[in-house]
């Protein structure tokens, strides 16, 4: 595996990376419109709107469920399995190598489709042996969950976009896909006039970075994800679907503000392939995977 910049790039040989800044538009009226106001499945089917979820698209990033998972990892699997999902985003082994949760995985008709990795591991030695690892889950992306703090400015996030297309051409070149990388709100503030988020759209190679979009810290942010499926097609395969409550906190999928018929309308041109429900603090890991998969499943958009 090499992931010299200087190695061929499956799909050609072009080195032009995107350079411009699109300028997405944080906290804009069209962001909020578009992101919040709780619409459900059956007003969006009265409106007309007939695309569902592919039913092999409807995931569950296990960090929602880690409390279960570090009690009874197989059985939480099972249990998933039996509500309807069909894949797996992995956060945390829970003391299990890769090659036990692949077998776990494949006795309950479970695939993981990435696995989030440390920005330190990737950067570092660690790289190979990651990517070894997702070959053994099957899954097809490693994901950097979130970046230093320490790199939170303009030159911080230019200097992670290098290393993403450092690690997005070992990841291609290992036979997967591209990295992606996971956002928080404060990737989407603006420091002396750039919006970091969109450094990283800016000066990565689409071919070799991509983003795993999470629509809840997107919007907490002020951005819009609709807005970024639009202006940037083909750059989001996976998500993060997180709802927020009322009063800003973590909602089950559904239950909260955020308009998912309207913002997955646009889905298709952002490139999204998978759905992955996510809840940072649920009350009842299990209540909220039954509640959040009925949603997204009946959704009409």
């Amino acid at each position: 595996m090499n992931g010299s910049a200087n190695a061929s790039r499956p799909g050609g040989t072009r080195r032009a990376f995107l350079r411009t800044a699109i300028g997405t538009s944080a906290g804009t009226s069209l962001g909020l419109a578009a992101a919040v106001g709780g619409a459900s499945p059956a007003r969006a089917a009265e409106h007309g709107h007939r695309r569902r979820i592919p039913r092999g698209g409807i995931g569950m990033h296990l960090y929602t469920m880690r409390d279960v998972l570090a009690e009874d990892f197989a059985g939480t699997l099972e249990r998933l399995a039996k509500i309807g999902y069909a894949t797996v985003g992995v956060s945390g082994r829970h003391g299990y190598g890769a090659g036990d949760i692949r077998g776990m995985l494949d006795a309950t008709g479970l695939r993981a489709v990435l696995e989030h990795v440390a920005y330190t591991t990737l950067t570092g030695s660690g790289l190979a042996g990651a990517l070894d690892d997702l070959h053994t889950l099957g899954a097809r992306w490693p994901v950097v969950p979130s970046l230093p703090g320490a790199l939170h400015t303009p030159d911080g996030f230019r200097e992670a976009a290098r290393q993403f297309n450092r690690i997005g051409l070992a990841s291609r070149e290992a036979g997967l896909g591209p990295v992606l990388f996971h956002n928080h709100g404060t990737d989407h503030v603006v420091v002396d006039g750039v919006n970091l988020y969109d450094v990283l759209l800016a000066e990565t190679d689409p071919a070799l970075v991509a983003f795993e979009l999470d629509v809840y810290w997107a919007v907490k942010g002020g951005a819009d994800p609709a807005t970024y499926f639009r202006r940037h097609r083909h750059r989001f395969p996976a998500l993060h679907v997180k709802d927020m409550a009322p009063d800003g906190g973590f909602a089950d999928v559904g239950s909260g503000t955020l308009d998912f018929a309207a913002m997955f309308a646009h889905a298709r041109v952002g490139g999204v392939r998978q759905w992955l429900v996510e809840h940072d603090t649920p009350a009842d890991p299990f209540a909220t995977a039954r509640n959040s998969y009925a949603y997204l499943a009946a959704l009409r958009y």
